[in-house]
């Protein structure tokens, strides 16, 4: 197992991540890695892993749309709105405003999917509020993640409907039917233990007020800005997104419909698709061109003939211990996903690594699910190259009083991760 090509390549594409090599260049670097000590030459290794790209095609389009999707929402202006409709309902209740958020976020993810969009927006107008009510922001950057996580893993639909679709995929790819309207019947769980996190930092660990410069304040200004029609178009595009996906199972689908209400009922001029379709691509085609890359470097690991002989090594090395096998999973899982700052490009890796380990040792379909859920989840909430810690500092910090890894990455790192592991476990022993 030692030169094992998928397991020297792996290693490599760990190493390159901790030294903060850009993911693409990681990624393919690691690809040629395992492709030359599997005896293939480049020109093969780089065909297959073109090749493979095309099976996240669809996820990757998922995001260019909904990127678009996000900045028109942006610009009628309606999170502004919502900021200052927030700011005079909640009054002087903290964890009604930590509430809000938490739904905002989880819409964010499901019903209006514009994923990490609103916070620049919408969290910097209502520091000033935080301030008053002496909030720590951690609660506030656990609030924000648990919304930005907890959806996709256990509701299918919006970016639940991408990360669940590609683990259906990827476990039919490696030998294991199963149906993405399916996955969601055993990831709830993850979702419920998470939530169960998102009560002790809000009400044990980060209750105590903490004060914060006023000076700094960010003040919202009321202009007697009200909800108007195109305002009202942009939710009926929203809604119409998430009816067409769930009714044809196509979140690229439903975008495009969504965008064409918005469009064509002219919540935004015409003249602005150009623009808004360059600000979708800005702000969502690096992580679609992640995901590809991904499933590109998979499909290499897969034909390196390296897996066969990697599960034949791992099986007694772990002794059919049900305990390592999970444990090992997870913290390659963790490794990878804290190193990419992706859970949805982790699947197809982890996919191909192990679910022929967890078929050997005799894994049910279940456990199989949220063990790959779980271990392409971790440390999404903790990595500093993740779209769940960046969002929520890119607002909170918008007056320079919240750090990034001490604020946001390591309070969300303990509660979640923490959490999602304990789950597994309690998971994978109830359902074998």
């Amino acid at each position: 197992m030692d030169f094992n090509p998928v397991v020297i390549s792996v290693i490599v594409l760990c190493i390159l991540c901790l030294l903060k090599i850009n993911v693409l260049f990681s990624l393919m670097i690691s690809a040629i890695v395992a492709g030359i000590l599997s005896g293939m030459n480049i020109e093969k290794t780089m065909n297959l892993f073109v090749s493979g790209m095309g099976q996240n095609a669809e996820t990757a389009l998922s995001y260019i749309l909904l990127g678009t999707l996000a900045a028109a929402m942006t610009h009628t202006g309606l999170a502004g709105i919502l900021a200052k409709k927030i700011s005079k309902f909640i009054k002087n209740n903290k964890y009604a405003l930590l509430g809000i958020l938490v739904i905002i976020s989880v819409l964010s993810q499901n019903l209006i999917p514009v994923h990490i969009a609103f916070i620049p927006i919408l969290i910097p107008p209502l520091l000033s509020l935080m301030n008053k009510l002496q909030i720590n922001r951690k609660a506030v950057a656990c609030a924000l993640a648990f919304g930005l996580k907890a959806p996709y893993i256990a509701i299918p639909a919006g970016f639940g409907l991408i990360f669940q679709g590609l683990i259906a995929d990827n476990m039919t790819q490696n030998g294991i039917k199963i149906l993405k309207t399916e996955v969601w019947y055993y990831t709830w769980f993850l979702g419920f233990a998470m939530f169960i996190a998102l009560l002790i930092a809000v009400f044990i660990t980060y209750r105590k007020p903490r004060i914060y410069n006023e000076a700094d304040e960010v003040i919202i200004q009321d202009d007697g800005e009200k909800l108007n029609k195109k305002h009202y178009i942009t939710l009926l595009g929203a809604l119409i997104t998430l009816i067409v996906q769930l009714w044809s199972g196509s979140l690229p689908l439903g975008a495009l419909v969504g965008l064409g209400v918005i469009f064509g009922f002219r919540a935004v001029p015409h003249k602005k698709m150009d623009i808004l379709t360059d600000e979708g691509v800005g702000l969502m085609g690096y992580i679609a061109f992640v995901m590809l890359v991904c499933a590109g470097y998979a499909f290499v690991l897969k034909e390196s003939g390296g897996i066969d002989s990697l599960v034949n090594n791992v099986i007694p090395l772990i002794q059919n211990s049900r305990f390592l096998a999970v444990l090992f999973m997870l913290l390659v899982g963790l490794i990878i996903t804290m190193g990419i700052g992706s859970s949805f490009g982790t699947i197809p890796i982890l996919a191909v690594l192990f679910i022929p380990v967890c078929t050997k040792l005799g894994f049910s379909v279940p456990s199989i699910v949220i063990l790959l859920a779980a271990a392409a989840a971790l440390g999404d909430a903790g990595s500093p190259a993740s779209d769940t810690t960046l969002g929520p500092t890119a607002g909170l910090n918008a007056d320079g009083q919240h750090n990034h890894i001490k604020d946001t990455c390591i309070p969300t790192f303990v509660h979640y991760n923490l959490a999602l592991i304990i789950a597994v476990f309690i998971a994978v022993y109830v359902l074998h």
